[in-house]
């Protein structure tokens, strides 16, 4: 019933947009095509998408790089993609603690009493984010920083640090030592040399792109190890990956089509240049005869 598919995303980061409209900082949509034809198949919302991916990916990440018996967390940026990594990775770890960290004091409390009733582990706000980090075993950071805010100090043998926030080149929340002292994977070398973390490392100086240990993918398909000791420091450096994005809109897609949700709409049913374009009688999602979408100048 399903083909191949390829998809569009505009999608831009807007970091005043919660204090001063009340809307999510992410803001774009996702337009998925038939590969086969070129045919629009839906238009969506691409913040729940690109929010939803982003958890996932860091809780891949710290499944093969975290250790096992990881029980203490710390999430810098208490917004959306904060409690999302939170649920991620409660999927797979039993954490005891967790201290959540925001620059408004508001927002990290109103996190931890909204994750408080989903979890038993303690969640706390953290006033004193140095000592909350010494004490974690996982960090995740998805802020909107462009400059440094967690230390290589700080942070203590056998931790695993996602950093999510740096999606563009004036975006950073790592301190470039911290990149080097430590086994850092990244989700795409060359993207992460231009506007992840390792763009910064590169820039100070301190690393370069051959001293990256892996790509997350190579490390689930076994082609390279992830942690190899108990004690070792290691870094996910998470950029965001299109073809991520591709493959969780056609899973929408899909779904919506198998439970009929969404509203359809015959794009084909216009003027164009004084002639009159239809649609034709079958479907190519299969919901119904009229809406085929093959279109003809009548």
């Amino acid at each position: 019933m399903f083909g191949a598919y390829f998809a569009a995303k505009i999608n831009a980061n807007f970091p005043l947009n919660p204090a001063r409209l009340g809307l999510p900082t992410i803001q774009g949509v996702i337009v998925l095509q038939d590969a086969n034809n070129g045919y629009p198949l839906a238009l969506m919302d691409s913040i729940e998408i690109t929010i939803q991916r982003t958890g996932a990916a860091t809780a891949v990440a710290a499944k093969y790089l975290a250790r096992p018996d990881s029980r203490i967390l710390t999430i810098c940026g208490c917004g959306n993609q904060g409690r999302v990594s939170f649920r991620a990775l409660s999927n797979i770890f039993s954490f005891k603690e967790v201290f959540a960290y925001d620059l408004d004091a508001a927002q990290a409390e109103r996190f931890a009493i909204e994750l408080s009733g989903e979890t038993s582990a303690k969640v706390t706000t953290a006033t004193d984010l140095e000592n909350a980090v010494r004490s974690s075993d996982i960090i995740v950071t998805c802020t909107t920083a462009r400059r440094f805010f967690l230390k290589e100090s700080w942070v203590r043998p056998s931790a695993f640090i996602a950093a999510v926030g740096a999606d563009n080149e004036d975006k950073q929340e790592l301190e470039p030592s911290l990149l080097f002292k430590s086994k850092t994977v990244v989700d795409m070398v060359k993207q992460a040399a231009t506007i992840g973390e390792l763009h910064h490392a590169i820039d100070a100086g301190v690393m370069t792109g051959n001293d990256i240990h892996a790509e997350l993918g190579e490390i689930v398909a076994g082609r390279k190890p992830g942690r190899s000791s108990k004690d070792e420091i290691i870094v996910f450096d998470s950029t965001g990956m299109a073809l991520q994005d591709v493959i969780v809109a056609a899973a929408v897609y899909e779904k919506a089509v198998t439970n009929r949700t969404g509203q359809l709409i015959d794009i084909c049913e216009v003027e164009v240049s004084g002639t009159h374009a239809s649609a034709s009688s079958s479907s190519p999602l299969g919901i119904d005869e009229a809406s085929k979408r093959e279109c003809r100048t009548d």
